[in-house]
């Protein structure tokens, strides 16, 4: 099959396997319908991924009670009062497994949108960037939220730009 290399408007287009065969209009509608509700999927694997990872960063460099969650001393051990020196618990792994199968996840998503783009059709490759813009401006205000509660510290500090904590009454 020759290909063009240039977008084209079309409703003929094969998409990702032989059995994705677009040969009508309201098969191009579905199919950017389908492209668009992949392109916010990989919009919240990233928002999910990213909160995933901080997560587990600020628990590991968190001391004593963050890290207590995700490091179990070892009993056996000579030293096992030193948690720096003893493996990963299970949760932690559990929680690597979860931010790597979520790495995976959106790899593969997004080389199959990169491939869906390089059928040089324009109504996918629209499809594909409005989706992307829905995804990342519904998402947004939950990632300001996510960031901002994570800069926050009990008793109503807030990190300043200088790393140091302060309080409500002090400018």
């Amino acid at each position: 099959m020759d290909m063009p290399m240039h977008f084209f408007f079309s409703n003929k287009v094969t998409l990702l396997f032989d059995f994705w065969k677009v040969n009508s209009p309201a098969g191009i509608a579905l199919s950017v319908l389908v492209v668009l509700l992949m392109a916010i999927l990989y919009e919240i694997i990233k928002l999910i991924k990213m909160k995933m990872q901080h997560r587990i960063s600020l628990a590991m460099t968190t001391p004593a009670h963050g890290r207590e969650m995700l490091l179990e001393p070892d009993r056996t051990s000579i030293n096992s009062g030193n948690t720096d020196c003893n493996p990963p618990s299970k949760r932690w792994l559990g929680l690597h497994l979860g931010a790597s199968l979520l790495h995976v996840l959106q790899v593969v998503l997004g080389y199959a949108l990169m491939l869906c783009v390089m059928t040089y059709n324009t109504w996918i490759f629209l499809g594909i960037i409005v989706g992307s813009v829905i995804g990342y401006y519904l998402l947004f205000p939950i990632q300001l939220e996510s960031l901002d509660s994570c800069h926050r510290t009990p008793a109503g500090q807030r990190h300043t730009n200088e790393g140091r904590l302060r309080t409500g009454g002090d400018l």
